[in-house]
């Protein structure tokens, strides 16, 4: 196949699939390498960015995913008739240091918050913002926290490397 013949392909599968793929998902499913797929990928990434449509296709949870254009979320939401999946100010707290220090325990974060966080951690879980990544080697074997690939999606973030570092905050909050 060409380019604009693969090009296509991986549009139709990105637009089937709904969740964030991976090149190596890609890869199992047509019949081109990692870095090809890749190259094909970075062009429809840019020619989707340059028409400024309704749909771009971003790079989320170190996957490619069709997403709406958010200059367009009032009209999507009502379409949706979807509730606001916004999240409390102490679900956004404990969500910042779970992102920032993981895997931490409950204890943790809440000596940082200053506040049980027993409610907050569960609707997080049950939102699949963050998971249970093990226990730690203390006593009593607490439960250690991290964030999810859903954290990355919902947030529109490729990977935890891409959260502003304290620097980046400390240099907004001064503007």
């Amino acid at each position: 196949m060409e380019d604009r013949e693969n090009k296509s392909l991986l549009e139709a599968l990105l637009f089937l699939s709904g969740e964030p793929l991976t090149t190596s998902a890609l890869k199992a499913i047509i019949d081109l390498d990692e870095p090809e797929i890749q190259r094909l990928m970075n062009e429809l990434v840019a020619e989707y960015r340059s028409r400024d449509g309704g749909v771009h296709i971003a790079e989320i949870a170190n996957g490619y995913q069709m997403v709406t254009n958010s200059h367009y979320a009032p009209w999507v939401k009502k379409l949706a008739g979807s509730e606001s999946t916004r999240l409390s100010l102490a679900a956004l707290e404990t969500l910042a240091i779970i992102a920032y220090k993981q895997p931490i325990i409950k204890a943790e974060v809440e000596q940082v918050r200053g506040v049980n966080s027993d409610g907050v951690i569960k609707t997080l879980l049950e939102r699949r913002l963050i998971k249970i990544m093990g226990k730690k080697e203390a006593p009593g074997k607490p439960l250690l926290y991290g964030t999810t690939r859903d954290f990355l999606r919902h947030f529109g973030l490729r990977d935890l490397a891409e959260l502003p570092t304290l620097k980046d905050l400390a240099r907004e909050e001064a503007l």
